[in-house]
């Protein structure tokens, strides 16, 4: 019988090498990335996000420096599953000190307990926003300051528009009323490098109530992705929730 060794108890993981994070590329790159690279990488993002929420795992912690990409910026990974965790049905109470301040959802932002793949789609949002532009989308230096930045572009929340809104911890009725008769407007006026369609998606992804967020699977059909390959078009043509 043969002795075990502590090296014998250990397990090995073995993954691919890449040499940047989207961070770091962005600043390589020293400006914006083009369009149709902006479009390949959010694809392959959104890919690996319906991979995670068809197995019940929610990143919640997407922001550029915890994806990684090739030297040639062709491939992009999604990394850093420290604050990853997994959901059933019923949804059950979770820390709202999740995702770094510039890519976290509104609803996490106001103190709610109990949320959903949402908050990765929110983050894809911005990631989506700051590949085109070079800068963050939102991008305040508190949490009340983060909010603040949200609601001037896409308005402050009302019952009417999000529906329980008042029910959240840290929702205030004395909030500045930033009053924005046309969200997707207000936002387009941001969006200098992309196009009518793109800016749809984006609008898509960061809706300020949870509920009517694209999710990753409807994200990959969305008509922005169209003109990719035919490989690509089929995987999301594709893709089944198990």
């Amino acid at each position: 019988m043969h002795g075990t060794t502590p090296e014998s108890n250990k397990l090995y993981l073995i993954f691919e090498y890449f040499n940047l994070d989207l961070k770091k590329y962005l600043d390589h790159n020293g400006g914006p990335l083009p369009a149709p690279s902006v479009k390949q990488l959010l694809y392959q993002v959104l890919q690996g996000l319906v991979h995670c929420h068809q197995r019940r795992i929610m990143h919640r912690d997407l922001k550029p420096s915890n994806l990684l990409v090739d030297l040639k910026g062709q491939h992009i990974k999604l990394a850093d599953f420290g604050l990853a965790r997994t959901f059933g049905l019923p949804l059950k109470s979770y820390t709202h000190e999740v995702v770094t301040l510039w890519y976290r959802a509104p609803e996490i932002l106001l103190g709610q307990k109990v949320y959903s793949t949402a908050v990765d789609m929110w983050s894809v949002g911005c990631i989506f926003f700051e590949m085109a532009h070079k800068r963050p989308l939102f991008y305040g230096d508190s949490e009340i300051g983060q909010i603040f930045k949200i609601f001037k572009i896409m308005g402050t929340p009302s019952e009417e528009t999000w529906q329980g809104i008042g029910e959240l911890p840290d929702f205030k009725i004395s909030f500045p009323q930033w009053r924005v008769a046309n969200p997707y407007e207000s936002l387009k006026k941001l969006c200098i490098n992309m196009d009518e369609v793109a800016v749809d998606l984006l609008f898509k992804l960061v809706q300020l109530e949870p509920s009517q967020r694209i999710s990753a699977k409807e994200a990959l059909r969305h008509p922005y992705f169209r003109d990719l390959e035919a490989t690509n078009a089929w995987h999301a043509e594709n893709v089944e929730m198990e």
